[in-house]
C-alpha cells in the first residue's frame, strides 16, 4: 500500500473569516467612497452618507485584522494595526454617527465641550492605522499598494476635518485601487 504525503503547495480553502477579512479589503473602502460621494453631493450631514460612512468604518475595522493577519505572528506592527484598527473603527463609526445625528438637527458632538470631545481623537486614529495599513503593505512588499495608502492616510485627515468633498471623494478612489487590488494579488502570509 503507498501512502502520499499532502503537497507542500496544496491550496487550502479559505475560511469562512479569511473571506470576511478578504471581502472588507473591497467593502470598506467602496462603503467609504460612496459615504463621501453621497456626502459630496448632498452634503456633510446626509444620513444616508452617514449610514454608509458607518458601514465603511466598520469594514475598514476588518481591513485592519486582515493586514495584520498577514505580518508574521510575533509582529508589533501587527500588534500596533490591531489596536489602530480597531480604535480607529470606533472614531469613524463615531463621525458617521455624527453625519446621522446632524442631520436630525442636533448639534455637532464636535462642537460640544467635555465628553463630546472624545470624538476628536478617536477620529484621528482612523488614519493612523491607514498609515499603519501602508507600513504593514511596504513590508509585505507591496509598494506601490503601501506608498498609495500612505499617501491617503496623510490626506485623509485634511479632507476630512475641511470638510473638503472633491479630495475626499478621490482619497477613497485611490484606497479602493490599493487596498481593493490586494483582493487578487495579496501578499504571502508571515
Amino acid at each position: 500500500m503507498t501512502t502520499t504525503a499532502p503537497s507542500a503547495h496544496a491550496v487550502v480553502p479559505a475560511s469562512p473569516t479569511d473571506r470576511l477579512l478578504t471581502a472588507s479589503l473591497l467593502a470598506g473602502p467602496l462603503l467609504s467612497l460612496a459615504a463621501d460621494a453621497t456626502y459630496a453631493v448632498r452634503g456633510w450631514s446626509d444620513p444616508a452618507g452617514g449610514v454608509l460612512h458607518v458601514l465603511g468604518a466598520i469594514a475598514y475595522g476588518w481591513v485592519a485584522l486582515r493586514v495584520a493577519g498577514w505580518l508574521p505572528a510575533r509582529s508589533r506592527l501587527a500588534a500596533a494595526l490591531v489596536l489602530t484598527g480597531l480604535v480607529g473603527m470606533a472614531g469613524n463609526v463615531a463621525y458617521g454617527f455624527e453625519a446621522i445625528h446632524g442631520s436630525l438637527g442636533d448639534t455637532p458632538l464636535v462642537d460640544q465641550p467635555g465628553a463630546a470631545g472624545l470624538i476628536k481623537p478617536l477620529g484621528l486614529v482612523f488614519p493612523l492605522c491607514l498609515a499603519l495599513v501602508a507600513a504593514a503593505l511596504l513590508r509585505l512588499d507591496r509598494r506601490w499598494q503601501g506608498g498609495l495608502v500612505l499617501l491617503a492616510a496623510v490626506a485623509w485627515p485634511v479632507a476630512h476635518i475641511a470638510d473638503l468633498a472633491v479630495p475626499a471623494v478621490a482619497i477613497n478612489v485611490v484606497l479602493v485601487v490599493a487596498v481593493g487590488s490586494l483582493v487578487w494579488t495579496p501578499p504571502v502570509r508571515g
